[in-house]
């Protein structure tokens, strides 16, 4: 797998780059602003890209705005945030564009307790899904319009599309949640029926836009 970082923090990107090496990936570039990580990936698209939230020069959301435009010009790059920072602005534009290609994760870096777990992550959204830490996830919903269709949502179905969203498989929630494997399945169908995901399209695409409705802005 072939990764780029973009990291103003000196210790914690070449941290990465070191470990991302060890564990057998091949870092392209490690760039410590935004402009930088644009021109690296015009020049040789990676598979993934690692960003901040908050770069330089002011230290808002240039990484964010910058994975956005990553993703605009290369639609399949796969975009996982790494920040001390839940923010929204951008967040609902980069999450559309995910599920059509690469996916998209957001941990927040004082949350990732384990190597595993991180890669694990890398891993998910490599492969077109979805990896959000919790608090991100709790952070976003109170976000919501009044009228978005997630509010339909009973509490037990929000439950499941939360576990959905952070990346555990239907076998998983099922024991997070002490409920039967039919039951996740029917708690899973009444998600894709409210939010009017349509039933042409496959089972796992179907899972990928509910995640991305529940995460949208």
């Amino acid at each position: 797998m072939r990764i780029m970082i973009a990291e103003d923090d000196a210790l914690l990107r070449e941290g990465l780059v070191l470990l991302l090496g060890t564990e057998g990936f091949e870092v392209t570039a490690a760039v410590d602003n935004a402009e930088d990580l644009l021109t690296a990936v015009d020049a040789d698209p990676p598979d993934v890209i690692v960003v901040d939230v908050r770069m330089p020069p002011t230290f808002t959301d240039e990484g964010l705005r910058a994975a956005v435009e990553a993703r605009r010009r290369h639609p399949r790059l796969a975009v996982l945030v790494l920040s001390a920072y839940v923010e929204d602005s951008y967040a609902g534009e980069l999450l559309a564009g995910a599920g059509t290609g690469g996916g998209v994760g957001y941990l927040l870096k004082e949350r990732v307790g384990k190597v595993a777990d991180f890669l694990d992550s890398l891993h998910r959204v490599a492969a077109g899904g979805a990896a959000m830490d919790p608090e991100v996830v709790a952070q976003l919903l109170v976000r919501r319009k009044a009228d978005d269709p997630i509010r339909t949502l009973t509490p037990r179905e929000r439950e499941v599309l939360s576990l959905m969203a952070e990346g555990h498989s239907n076998t998983t929630i099922g024991e997070l949640l002490v409920i039967g494997a039919g039951a996740v399945h029917k708690h899973i169908g009444n998600i894709f029926t409210k939010l009017d995901l349509p039933s042409t399209d496959g089972a796992g695409h179907r899972r990928v836009q509910a995640v991305l409705a529940y995460l949208r802005a």
